[in-house]
């Protein structure tokens, strides 16, 4: 592997988009190769198998491509495949877990809320890590069924992903919340709407910073940091529309390259 060499990425669609956007302002020299599977989203209501099998193909795919470390930018496909992943393949992996640690240690009402998908709630990973913080809070978790396919469907701003949002909010409000944890890389992008059903005090986190400095070190431990003085290449491939992609990544058209691509 070689330090010009890209980042990759992957997730079930277009939300790690939002984890890309993070690795892109904290190391805009790097290269970088991302991969949404839309095809096959959402993967939170698939079996522990069907992950491991899809986040294989997507390593696969973007090993051939010459990736130099692979970011899963999926809660879902890190709690359940990463350790496989980690086992499988000779290359650098970064997770992204739902962020509750940080969220637990610093709540004043002792209570928090994660928004997540039903195969991030249900994994062995997430189980472990809500357990042992369980003496120090009171965990809510809300399964936000039906917001990754609306957001796939590029309808982040619709009437539908509102209705959703005011009742999984209500549940937490009930909770006495005062930090949101969101445990899908899909729902930073609804961050805006969130705030406006929730009450001031409550702190929303995701992990997406975290992830970027994570990765950023894991790089310069491998010595792989780009040191490239040529414009980077941006390269983003969705297996079923590319709309919602270019939708949510309007900002940076003038320098990525947004393609349709069997994988």
């Amino acid at each position: 592997m070689k330090s010009d060499h890209p980042i990759g990425i992957f997730d079930s669609g277009v939300g790690g988009t939002s984890i890309w956007k993070e690795l892109h302002a904290l190391m805009p020299w790097e290269n970088t190769i991302y991969l949404a599977d839309s095809r096959n989203a959402p993967y939170g209501n698939k079996s522990r198998e069907e992950i491991i099998s899809l986040s294989k193909k997507n390593t696969e795919f973007l090993i051939k491509a010459g990736a130099k470390i692979i970011v899963v930018a999926c809660n879902t496909a890190t709690t359940n495949a990463i350790t496989e992943l980690r086992n499988s393949y000779n290359i650098p992996f970064i997770g992204i877990e739902p962020a509750i640690k940080p969220a637990a240690l610093q709540s004043k009402t002792k209570n928090i809320g994660i928004l997540a998908t039903k195969g991030t709630l249900s994994s062995d990973l997430f189980h472990k890590t809500s357990e042992s913080l369980t003496n120090h809070v009171q965990i809510t978790e809300v399964i936000g069924e039906g917001l990754v396919p609306l957001i796939e469907e590029g309808l982040v701003n619709s009437k539908e992903i509102n209705v959703l949002l005011k009742k999984y909010m209500q549940t937490m409000m009930d909770a006495n919340i005062d930090y949101l944890v969101l445990g899908c890389s899909h729902y930073p992008y609804l961050i805006t709407f969130l705030k406006d059903l929730l009450p001031n005090h409550v702190t929303i986190i995701d992990s997406g910073e975290a992830v970027a400095k994570q990765t950023k070190a894991v790089l310069e431990q491998h010595q792989l940091l780009s040191t490239q003085k040529a414009p980077p290449l941006l390269q983003f491939y969705n297996n079923a529309s590319i709309g919602p992609l270019k939708l949510l990544l309007k900002d940076y058209d003038d320098v990525i390259k947004v393609d349709y691509k069997e994988f």
